[in-house]
C-alpha cells in the first residue's frame, strides 16, 4: 500500500507494501503550490479523472484513479500508452527543488551495507546491488531504462538530467543499538521464506542516526547531489516509531502485527541527508505479504530472479523505487514536501509499485530492464507525458 506517516512531524516517508492475496490503498497528500505544465485539450480528453474528497475523517488523500478509454488506448499503441497507475495521477509539482539538475551537478548514489556482528550479509548480495548502481551510472544519458524517464521533471533548481555516478560502497560494521521498537515474540520466526524471523528492531531515528554517522565518518557531502542508501541486514525489523509493534499507529516491515506496513522508504534527515532505508527483502513469507515479484498483481507465487540471486534481485526493485522518488521529491521530511506527487500523495514510484509491464526472458528469470548489458526486474516508473497522451503512465523506459 501507499501510506504516509508523520513521526513527531519529522518523518514523511512514502512506503510500499503489497499483499499476496489482497491490497488496500491509502495516501496522504497536500495542496499543490504550483501546477505542472498543462496539456493540450486533445491529450487531456483521453483522461477520465475520478472525483473524490481528499480527506475523509482521519484518512487523507483518498481519490479515485485516473483511467483512459479503450479508444484512447487504441489511439496510442505501444510503449507510449504505458500501464495504468495505482495512484491518482498526474504528478503535480509543488514548487520545490529536485535532484540531478545542472545546478546540483551529477547525482552520486552511495550504498551502505550495515553488517554488524551476528548479522552477516552475503557478498553476492552486496555485489549484485553494487553492480546495479554502477550500471545505472554507466547508462547515464540513455533512454532505455526507468531512470531515463526522470528528465521530463523539473524543479526550482532546473530540469532533472540522467547523470548518475556510483559512490564507493561502504561496509558498516558498527554494532546494532539497543532495540528502539519492541520486537514481538510472534515475529521471531516465520517471517522470511526460510522460516526465520527477527531478532532486533530499529526505529527510523536509529536508522537516520546510523546513516548520518557513516556519512560523517567518511567525510561525505550532505546536499542535493548525494543519496545514501542504507541496506539493513537480515533479521532486523524496521519501524517508523519506537515502542511496541502491536501498535497499529506505528508502521513496520512485514510482521504478524497490525503495524505491518512497508518494504522500504525514503526521507530527508533533519540535517538534510537524503537517505533510503532498505530492510532485507521479504518474499514467499508465511505472513501473507511480500516485497517481491510473487505479489498477486505481478507474478503470483513466483520470485523472478534474472541473476539467480532471489534476495538481491528482489531488493533491486524497491531500491530503484526509492531512488527515483528521492530525485523527484527530496524534501519529503515532515515539515515540507515540495517536489512531485499526486493529489493523494503518491510519488512517481508509488504510482507504479509492483507494475512490471511485459517481461523478457524465461519464466523464473524474467527481466524488464537491460542496463549496461545486465538484466534486472524492477517496477516501472511514472511518466506524466505518457499519462497525458494515453491515460497510462507506467513505463519501462521513455
Amino acid at each position: 500500500m501507499n501510506r504516509t506517516f508523520n513521526r513527531q512531524r519529522r518523518l514523511r516517508a512514502t512506503v510500499t507494501l503489497v499483499a499476496v492475496c489482497a491490497a488496500t490503498l491509502a495516501g496522504a497528500g497536500g495542496t499543490a503550490l504550483a501546477a505542472m505544465h498543462s496539456s493540450s485539450q486533445a491529450t487531456a480528453a483521453c483522461v477520465s479523472k475520478a472525483k473524490a474528497p481528499v480527506r475523509v475523517g482521519h484518512i487523507s488523500g483518498v481519490l479515485g484513479a485516473a483511467t483512459a478509454s479503450k479508444a484512447c488506448q487504441a489511439a496510442n499503441p505501444g510503449n507510449l500508452a504505458g500501464n495504468p497507475a495505482v495512484g491518482s495521477p498526474p504528478l503535480i509539482w509543488h514548487g520545490g527543488a529536485v535532484m540531478g539538475t545542472a545546478q546540483t551537478g551529477p547525482l552520486v548514489i552511495t550504498p551502505i551495507f550495515w553488517t554488524p556482528a551476528g548479522h552477516p550479509m552475503a557478498a553476492d548480495y552486496q555485489n549484485l546491488i553494487n553492480q546495479y548502481v554502477k550500471d545505472v551510472a554507466a547508462a547515464s544519458g540513455s533512454k532505455t531504462n526507468v531512470f531515463s524517464i526522470l528528465p521530463e521533471y523539473f524543479g526550482s533548481d532546473g530540469s532533472i538530467r540522467y547523470d548518475v555516478q556510483a559512490g564507493t560502497p561502504i561496509t558498516d560494521t558498527n554494532p546494532l543499538p539497543a532495540n528502539g521498537c519492541k520486537l514481538n515474540s510472534r515475529d521471531t520466526t516465520a517471517i522470511y521464506a526460510d522460516g526465520s524471523g527477527y531478532d532486533a528492531c530499529l526505529d527510523d531515528a536509529q536508522v537516520q542516526a546510523e546513516t548520518n554517522s557513516v556519512v560523517a565518518a567518511n567525510k561525505l557531502p550532505v546536499n542535493l547531489s548525494h543519496i545514501y542508501v542504507m541496506f539493513l541486514p537480515k533479521h532486523v525489523e524496521a519501524c517508523f516509531n519506537p515502542g511496541p509493534t502491536t501498535n497499529a499507529k506505528n508502521a513496520c516491515t512485514i510482521n504478524y502485527q497490525p503495524s505491518a506496513a512497508f518494504c522500504a522508504y525514503h526521507s530527508q534527515a533533519t540535517n538534510g541527508t537524503e537517505y533510503a532505508n532498505m530492510p532485507f527483502p521479504i518474499y514467499l513469507s508465511p505472513v501473507g505479504f511480500t516485497c517481491g515479484s510473487n505479489a498477486r498483481v505481478a507474478f503470483p507465487g513466483v520470485i523472478e530472479t534474472p541473476n539467480n540471486n532471489p534476495d538481491a534481485d528482489t531488493e533491486i526493485s524497491p531500491t530503484s523505487h526509492e531512488i527515483n522518488e528521492l530525485i523527484t521529491n527530496p524534501d519529503n521530511n515532515g515539515f515540507t514536501a515540495s517536489g512531485w506527487f499526486d493529489v493523494a500523495g503518491f510519488e512517481n514510484g508509488d504510482e507504479c509499485a509492483f507494475v512490471y509491464g511485459t517481461p523478457q526472458g524465461d519464466p523464473g528469470h524474467f527481466f524488464n530492464q537491460v542496463i549496461n548489458k545486465h538484466h534486472y526486474l524492477t517496477q516501472e516508473e511514472f511518466s506524466n507525458s505518457s499519462f497525458f497522451a494515453s491515460g497510462g503512465g507506467c513505463l519501462q523506459h521513455p
